[in-house]
């Protein structure tokens, strides 16, 4: 279903947690010269600080000047009207006159930009919370044949209040429709003889009163979020990700509030949320935590209601996605949160979660055997490369994978699957020791700065802890340090990569405090409270020379899976850093003694000529088509879409699962160490489960069956 409401976004958000963690300091590049004028204010003075960290600290600095001034007052812009229908035409043409300003104001003229535009946006934003009253006051007519279009790329700002007000009486007609629907399909179903006789004229007005609140409790959430420091920030995150997506700016407030989420410890579900639309959906689940145990739930989920145990749950819809998060967050673990979800299907389902304590402790690496066609194969599931930095005797995602690999190797697999999916990075130190476990000492990745010479990471295992069949699966989730570990594998013709191209994020992040420090060569002025920048300042390029930004790391064996063709991965952020190149590294290529061109080969055709990942990307492109085409206002042209839409949903949910079920074991040692702690078994159960119905996991296996096979003809031909 087309996205609907989309008032203000302060940052474009991305599904990938990236945590690269370097040794050593920032060198800055110290200060050259001084601005035309001294900052007074403490925006100017946070706007003037940014200039110079993103001028003399940034990997690649775009020159700020009237262009890049342009292209700030557009994202800025944006970022508050993605929907264009907060802003008139006459207020973009008004805002023109700043085009070639901004740059100014950043080298240390009076802040004037700023100021102005939010005044015409808190304007704006009064305007339009004002009518939707008027307009609900008013019956629609769900028989009249016209459509909404959502896509704001295909449509230009209102010229006139009129025209605004058409748009915005068809935005809450489709708010309406949409609920006014679902009334009518829970009716239908009801076993209560009250609720199965309530009338459509009934149902309507239920429908209405609901939208009027929801819109109520959203303009006032929005408002409350419209502070000046909250809009300033938003203006400086649209200067900095115009120079690339990943430069960001902290406020004080917001970096305390971040620095608490990353050490403290609270009672959630273990899930995180995002704002699509004006909607809260789930966007990721960490596993082993509450939430991913219910298999009840997955992203994209829309969480409509949050009930605290069995009080009346409260309607979340237009809350901020920090609001959304106090209620579902509780005080106590195992105490019951509900959640009331629609799913990608349209249909509702509640989902009771008991709150757990939520750590990095589910997230490490697991194993498992998968027994298919008289073969062993070992898979081996990382979520992230993580690693515990204030324990030097704490976890290690290398130091687990390796203990994985072996307990793998003492129960004589013949092949092993590392699953890097929805992997989104995590320790640099632990991906390079990861790859020596099945490479003997060489090259990992390159690191360059923008000056000077790059620098080759390499492994220092002196001997391969496996030297067998190596598959290493990837998808548009898999960034930053999972990419360094695939780009590495494929280099070295060590395994092969399957699945689909990965996010492409080569780039290197580090804070920047824009207050003095003893290792910020900055800034000579008094502390203040300015805020912090993440700054991106370094980048990583492959050992054959390539970046892995931009491009990613593209399979050997590309499979299409239901996320291809969605906007998720870096090349498709316009201020994305180019890819390039620099000389290779000094790398010597693995001989197994057999190649892994012809099980490529073979493995490609087999999937273009598979039925299930030719229907996969038959509904899959199916379901895409639906969200550029505008939305039917018409009652019954609007069912005949969500139907077909279910149905679509329905058939890529049956052929993304395997025909038929692997037979996944647990390893003895881990077995034995989870005799009696029926949590764990029932975890365990549930990751065996998942990884027997998974089709793509059945189509890795399948490659690998065939390099063992390419294996055993060449020992037999010694």
């Amino acid at each position: 279903m087309n996205p609907i409401i989309s008032f203000i976004m302060s940052k474009k958000f991305i599904p990938v947690l990236i945590l690269l963690i370097l040794a050593g300091l920032f060198i800055g590049y110290g200060v050259k010269g001084k601005s035309d004028a001294d900052p007074r204010t403490k925006y100017e003075k946070i706007l003037h600080n940014v200039g110079i960290v993103l001028e003399q600290g940034h990997y690649s600095p775009k020159k700020i000047d009237d262009k890049f001034s342009q292209e700030v007052l557009k994202k800025f812009v944006s970022d508050l009207d993605p929907d264009k229908y907060i802003f008139l035409q006459q207020d973009i043409d008004g805002f023109k006159k700043y085009e070639n300003r901004i740059d100014d104001e950043i080298h240390g003229a009076p802040l004037q930009s700023f100021d102005a535009i939010s005044k015409v946006y808190l304007k704006r934003i009064d305007e339009v919370s004002a009518s939707y009253q008027e307009i609900l006051k008013h019956p629609f007519d769900f028989k009249k044949d016209e459509s909404l279009q959502t896509n704001a790329d295909k449509r230009t700002f209102p010229k006139t209040v009129e025209e605004r007000s058409d748009y915005g009486r068809k935005r809450l007609k489709y708010f309406v429709l949409v609920r006014y629907v679902d009334l009518q399909e829970q009716r239908d179903s009801a076993t209560d003889k009250k609720e199965a006789a309530k009338a459509d004229s009934t149902l309507q007005r239920e429908a209405v009163e609901v939208v009027s609140k929801q819109m109520k409790r959203y303009f006032e959430t929005l408002k409350n979020h419209n502070s000046s420091d909250d809009l300033f920030s938003s203006f400086v995150n649209a200067i900095t990700s115009t120079m690339d997506p990943h430069t960001t700016y902290f406020a004080p407030v917001d970096k305390r509030t971040f620095d608490e989420m990353l050490s403290g410890t609270f009672y959630g579900i273990g899930a995180q949320l995002m704002e699509k639309d004006g909607k809260i959906t789930i966007s990721s689940l960490i596993t082993g935590m509450p939430a991913w145990k219910t298999n009840e739930i997955t992203p994209g989920d829309e969480i409509i209601k949050v009930g605290e145990g069995d009080a009346a749950p409260v309607d979340v819809t237009g809350y901020a996605v920090t609001d959304a998060v106090k209620l579902i967050r509780g005080e106590k673990e195992g105490s019951i949160v509900k959640l009331t979800l629609k799913k990608a299907d349209g249909s509702v389902k509640v989902v009771p979660i008991a709150r757990g304590k939520i750590s990095l402790d589910d997230t490490f690496a697991r194993s498992a055997v998968i027994n298919n066609n008289g073969h062993k194969i070992g898979y081996i599931y990382l979520p992230e490369f993580y690693a515990n930095f204030d324990d030097p005797s704490g976890r290690r995602a290398a130091t687990d994978v390796a203990k994985e690999v072996q307990k793998l190797k003492d129960a004589h697999v013949e092949g092993i699957i590392m699953d890097l999916r929805g992997n989104g990075g995590g320790s640099l130190q632990d991906v390079v020791d990861m790859v020596g476990l099945f490479v003997k000492g060489g090259p990992v990745v390159q690191v360059k700065g923008r000056d000077g010479e790059p620098s080759v990471l390499s492994d220092r295992a002196k001997e391969v802890l496996y030297s067998g069949p190596l598959a290493v699966m990837v998808d548009e989730l898999s960034a930053s340090a999972s990419e360094i570990f695939a780009a590495a594998i494929q280099d070295y013709h060590r395994g092969i990569i399957i699945g689909s191209s990965t996010y492409g994020k080569g780039t290197v992040q580090r804070n920047v405090s824009l207050d003095p420090q003893a290792e910020n060569p900055f800034f000579s002025h008094p502390a203040e409270g300015l805020g912090d920048v993440k700054l991106t300042f370094k980048k990583f390029y492959r050992i054959n020379g390539g970046t892995t930004q931009l491009k990613g790391v593209t399979p050997d064996i590309l499979i299409p899976d239901r996320l291809e063709n969605a906007k998720l991965r870096e090349k498709d952020n316009p201020d994305a850093l180019a890819w390039d190149q620099i000389p290779k590294a000094q790398y010597t290529l693995w001989n197994p003694g057999y190649s892994y061109s012809s099980v490529i080969a073979s493995v490609n055709n087999d999937i273009s000529n598979n039925i299930d990942f030719k229907e996969i990307q038959k509904q899959v492109n199916l379901l895409d088509s639906y969200q550029d085409e505008p939305t039917p206002l018409n009652i019954d042209k609007y069912k005949q879409m969500q139907q077909n839409i279910r149905e679509a949903a329905k058939k890529l949910d049956k052929y993304s699962k395997s025909p038929t079920l692997l037979k996944v074991t647990t390893l003895a040692p881990d077995s034995l160490a989870m005799q009696g702690d029926t949590a764990k078994i029932s975890k365990q159960e549930t990751f065996l489960k998942t990884i027997s119905n998974d089709l793509y996991i059945d189509e890795t296996v399948k490659t690998l069956e065939k390099v063992i096979g390419e294996k055993q003809l060449a020992e037999a031909s010694k």
